[in-house]
């Protein structure tokens, strides 16, 4: 049966531009954690060598994936939207080692063989997936000491757990329904570590000041530590 957030994502697909051919360096690929243009920190966040293996969850047109493998990395993305993916294929063709997989986050993650070096989400599947499902599946897929990582938008002040999100199609049909989880950097915190993640930060990074936009971006990170998950998660 076919995932209906699927035609909500490609919906979405349909709406979104391709990156920018550069950035303000002229680097053709780069990585982007925010909502805005060449800003906040890079893929230094995810601390990897070349070589690494690491896991985009909603790569969406795989610009941040096609950066990693610029670097040397083996990045795997997965998205819901065969359009999104689509789009990543058709952009990066010339870019070598990137492996594109249309799947659930969830699903993928308990599917998989691989134990991933990091695993990170920019307003991807993080966001849109109960994390009292994802997060112990984060946990397992990570070597000891891999990074977990997820950017998205801070919650608004009194809406907290799981959220509607609308995302409009045409104009004689209904908007497609997804659900996110929104909740405030310390209680991300709390339940990265209820669940075995260590050096754990979660912040609101601001809107850069010559924006007119003012809604910053949640960033949040930490690394697998030793202890074991609690088997209730899973």
């Amino acid at each position: 049966m076919t995932d209906p957030r699927s035609a909500a994502w490609d919906t979405y697909s349909q709406a979104k531009p391709q990156r920018r051919q550069t950035n303000a360096k002229g680097e053709t690929t780069w990585f982007n954690w925010t909502q805005y243009a060449d800003h906040g920190p890079g893929a230094e966040l995810l601390a990897l060598r070349p070589g690494a293996s690491v896991l985009d969850l909603g790569c969406g047109s795989g610009g941040n994936l096609a950066h990693l493998a610029t670097l040397g990395m083996k990045p795997v993305g997965i998205d819901l939207s065969a359009r999104q993916l689509g789009k990543a294929r058709d952009r990066w063709s010339d870019v070598g080692g990137l492996e594109l997989h249309q799947a659930d986050a969830l699903a993928y993650l308990r599917d998989t063989s691989t134990i991933f070096d990091a695993i990170y989400s920019v307003f991807g599947a993080v966001w849109f997936t109960d994390p009292r499902l994802l997060v112990p599946l984060a946990h397992a897929g990570l070597q000891p000491g891999g990074v977990f990582a997820f950017s998205q938008r801070p919650p608004v002040k009194g809406c907290y757990g799981c959220q509607a999100s609308y995302v409009p199609r045409g104009a004689d049909e209904d908007p497609a329904i997804v659900k996110r989880w929104d909740y405030e950097p310390d209680i991300w915190s709390a339940l990265l570590e209820e669940y075995g993640f260590a050096e754990v930060t979660a912040t609101v990074l601001p809107a850069p000041e010559h924006d007119k936009r003012t809604v910053g971006t949640l960033l949040v990170r930490a690394v697998r530590g030793d202890q074991a998950q609690p088997c209730s998660a899973m």
